[in-house]
């Protein structure tokens, strides 16, 4: 019974550890607290409370100053500006780490997109996590020194007004903007030379409000653009049948292989 419980935990601790780097840590911490400490607070505190407690408090308080010793900075959580997480589970999850240059990178595009079109939020998906170059930020392939970001397709809804703030996923990955006839459909391209896990979220991610949305082609390349003309921008990743759509040129736009997964949902850039 003992070692089934200690399988357990180890199994939790290593999920939590993946997931959100720091998570395995508190756990541990968490299961170490003897509850007789808490008595005055609560007797019958329960251990899932003393960890959501300790890990919030670790990640919002402990988390950001420490992460600046390894050279990175969270994005905007709550602030009002036009940089913001489409979803809130990317912070909690510690998934919102970057450069400080990279930050600055994405304040310049957020404002130079916003006097194009004002009122424009730039919601961005997955970062970095906080501590450590060369730690997976898994499934991504890259996504591990604090110089790569993702950002949410901008879109508009049935009625044709722009939307913010808002994707077709609740996760921005997943729901695509497949190719039409004429174009190229490199991800039948890719699937049929054996790469099956490219269109892998296609039948994963929840796909009911693909029709309550349209790719907003005018803004998303004035964004990308933005983005390419960006000094310390490296590498941009969109499907190539989207860049062909949208008349993009820039040599910094390129096509990131087969071996990853689909970029016709989001726009992944890198910083040098």
């Amino acid at each position: 019974m003992k070692f089934l419980k200690a399988c357990f935990h180890i199994t939790i601790i290593t999920i939590l550890t993946i997931l959100t780097q720091t998570g395995g840590i508190v756990y541990i911490v968490a299961l170490l607290i003897n509850p007789k400490f808490l008595k005055r607070i609560n007797s019958k505190i329960s251990f899932l409370l003393r960890f959501l407690v300790l890990y919030s408090f670790i990640s919002f308080v402990i988390t950001p100053p420490l992460a600046k010793v390894f050279g990175r900075v969270a994005l905007p959580v709550f602030s009002n500006n036009s940089v913001k997480p489409l979803n809130i589970m990317t912070c909690l999850l510690n998934r919102n780490y970057v450069t400080p240059q990279l930050k600055k990178s994405i304040e310049s595009i957020s404002e130079k997109m916003n006097k194009k079109y004002p009122n424009t939020v730039i919601c961005y998906l997955d970062a970095n996590f906080p501590f450590y170059n060369g730690y997976p930020l898994l499934p991504h392939l890259s996504h591990n020194d604090g110089k790569k970001l993702d950002l949410a397709f901008l879109y508009k809804d049935n009625t044709g007004k722009e939307v913010n703030k808002t994707a077709p996923s609740f996760m921005g990955y997943g729901v695509y903007e497949k190719p039409k006839g004429d174009e190229a459909n490199t991800p039948q391209t890719c699937t049929e030379k054996g790469y099956w896990h490219y269109s892998i979220l296609h039948k994963i991610v929840p796909q009911g409000n693909a029709g309550k949305f349209t790719f907003d082609e005018k803004r998303n390349r004035a964004l990308i653009n933005i983005i390419a003309k960006e000094t310390a921008t490296d590498k941009i990743f969109i499907e190539p049948h989207l860049k062909a759509r949208m008349g993009l040129t820039s040599n910094k736009i390129k096509f990131h292989g087969c071996h990853a997964i689909r970029h016709d949902d989001h726009i992944h850039f890198e910083i040098r």
